[in-house]
């Protein structure tokens, strides 16, 4: 089956906006001390460097499961669809907590297992597998009960500190748990919220296989319906999001507050404004031609080749400037979480090295992404389905 240029584009796109945040996250001065959405101590700039990048998951979730539907329509038998999401999912949840989690920490004792996005799509195709037996209907509607209610599960009741509510938290909300001495498992990802992404995914994928000039239409309608939505929720500031709007110092800071939606879990606000986005982005990509369009379809064709190479560039480079900043390999800190910088002494660099180093580190990975799309297209490995 013919690759789509609009799911390449769109899904290069997110992937080198992702890299922005990660080498803000490891290598910005003030991200270990500061929250880049906190309006009593952001800028604008950094607020919508780091709001620009909430567009990554959502899309990269949801195009995982349209993906999944396309792959499926070419694979036809339920059974071995269902074998190779399962075997895919669990293979994802393993990647996550070895190379992945070492890539972000660079810590061997891996004192902080991160249950993080990787994680939540290999979740998501093991659900996903096993309701194949549903119609791409049904699936769809379950996905859109969850993003439009689970903001509600914090209402439920549950005795705090019982077992239901101890077991049930992290599947809807981020948690920590003790697991020993000095290590703790994080569940950033929380995987029911983003579970309903990936159907809603999977269900708008016939789309896709529907005629260019049609899709294109619908892409442009739910796109500005979602934002549109959006903006008329929000503005009534009832539900949506477990932070309501407020008014700030300044009409620029009030406008932050308004786009201040939460990632964790994905509220149906954050929701509708990202995949609204999307959809506008794969109706524009359609039909559009040029460098930059073929540039971006070369990271969206590999996807998590290029996710996994991405954190260890940019972890080298954040050793390489903690040590020009006068660090020895004593004083960096591998096991508190911290990617290795000490805590307490002012490391790091400012917004505008993020800037630069985030399109170093795209550009260097340009040549090994295309490389490997070319030999994922010319070779039919039977591991290749997993990378």
């Amino acid at each position: 089956m013919k690759r789509i240029q609009s799911i390449d584009f769109t899904r290069g796109l997110v992937m080198v906006i992702m890299a922005l945040d990660h080498v803000r996250d490891l290598i910005h001065v003030d991200s270990l001390t500061q929250s880049p959405t906190d309006l009593n101590t952001t800028t604008p700039a950094l607020f919508f460097t780091r709001w620009i990048t909430h567009l990554c998951a959502p899309v990269f979730v949801f195009l995982a499961g349209t993906s999944a539907y396309i792959s499926f329509q070419k694979n036809q038998d339920i059974r071995n669809y269902r074998n190779l999401l399962l075997k895919r999912g669990l293979w994802l949840v393993l990647l996550e907590f070895t190379f992945v989690n070492f890539g972000i920490y660079f810590d061997l004792g891996f004192n902080t297992p991160l249950f993080a996005v990787i994680a939540t799509i290999g979740f998501g195709f093991i659900f996903l597998g096993l309701m194949l037996v549903f119609s791409s209907r049904t699936i769809g509607f379950i996905g859109l009960a969850i993003i439009l209610f689970h903001n509600l599960t914090p209402l439920i009741p549950f005795t705090e500190g019982s077992l239901i509510k101890t077991f049930l938290k992290p599947f809807f909300q981020p948690a920590a748990f003790p697991i020993g001495p000095g290590k703790t498992f994080i569940v950033g990802y929380p995987p029911i919220p983003w579970l309903g992404i990936m159907l809603l995914g999977f269900a708008t994928g016939k789309v896709f296989l529907s005629e260019e000039l049609n899709r294109r239409k619908l892409f442009i309608n739910a796109g500005l319906g979602l934002i549109s939505f959006f903006t008329i929720l929000r503005f009534i500031n009832v539900y949506g999001d477990p932070v309501n709007w407020s008014t700030q110092k300044s009409g620029v800071y009030t406008f932050l507050s308004f786009m201040n939606v939460s990632k964790y879990p994905p509220s149906l606000l954050f929701c509708s404004v990202t995949l609204g986005i999307m959809f506008l982005i794969l109706a524009v990509s359609e039909r559009a031609k040029g460098r930059f369009i073929n540039f971006a379809k070369v990271y969206g064709k590999v996807p998590l080749f290029y996710f996994v190479l991405h954190f260890y560039l940019i972890h080298v480079i954040l050793l390489i400037v903690l040590f020009l900043q006068g660090l020895n390999w004593a004083d960096l800190d591998f096991a508190s979480g911290t990617f290795g910088r000490p805590k307490g002494m002012e490391t790091g660099l400012s917004l505008s090295w993020v800037y630069l180093i985030w399109i170093s580190v795209v550009l260097a990975l340009y040549k090994p992404c295309q490389w490997f799309g070319k030999f994922k297209s010319d070779h039919n490995y039977w591991w290749l389905k997993y990378l």
